[in-house]
């Protein structure tokens, strides 16, 4: 399917830009270009100035895959946290979210993702991979597959535990006190410990 060019015209091209943020449809992009061309020109400038600033300064984890402005990030680095227990989420927002919960205290592996082949998104694009070279070090005893409780979240949880469940590792998967089709970083932390606690096994 061949892409849409961008505008010529300088507002349209900004709101053709922010309409590829998801989750943002022509109503939203128009409602935030207006608001940046309002402010002082400082605030499109210091706008611009962090999102290179974050391009350029955050990469992947070496350990967990989350973004992070050091080679491993803060809860990777930390050794008061458990190794022998990884929760797998889909993206770096969904790690904030537990985060905030403080019902866990393993480590985290951020897929960047979840399969859907209609997108093309398969699991080459996942850091899968990354998650298998993880547990073939050895020391992980579980692993919580906290993906979406949506069809990809669900595909993707399935397939991963297909893959990783040998050698005696317990693979589990949250409980599905969250309603199904929603998003985990949007759920509040008494939600998402419970799902924690009363995880099942796959």
């Amino acid at each position: 399917m061949p892409q849409t060019p961008r505008p010529d015209n300088a507002l349209d091209r900004l709101i053709f830009d922010l309409k590829q943020l998801p989750g943002i449809g022509e109503k939203t992009a128009t409602r935030l270009a207006h608001f940046i061309l309002r402010q002082p020109e400082f605030f499109a400038e210091s706008l611009s100035e962090s999102l290179l600033a974050a391009r350029h300064n955050l990469h992947t984890c070496s350990q967990c895959c989350t973004f992070s402005e050091d080679p491993t990030c803060p809860i990777c680095s930390n050794p008061q946290r458990s190794n022998d227990i990884i929760c797998v989420v889909e993206e770096p927002s969904d790690m904030v979210a537990f985060e905030k919960a403080r019902s866990f205290s393993g480590k985290y592996h951020v897929l960047h993702g979840a399969l859907s082949p209609l997108d093309g998104i398969d699991e080459r694009r996942l850091k899968i991979q990354e998650l298998q070279k993880r547990i073939q070090l050895g020391g992980v005893q579980e692993v919580i597959l906290a993906t979406n409780p949506t069809v990809e979240g669900d595909t993707t949880a399935l397939y991963i535990a297909r893959l990783i469940k040998y050698n005696g590792l317990k693979v589990s998967r949250i409980a599905h006190g969250i309603p199904v089709g929603s998003e985990i970083e949007y759920l509040d932390g008494a939600t998402l410990g419970k799902a924690l606690q009363n995880r099942v096994s796959m």
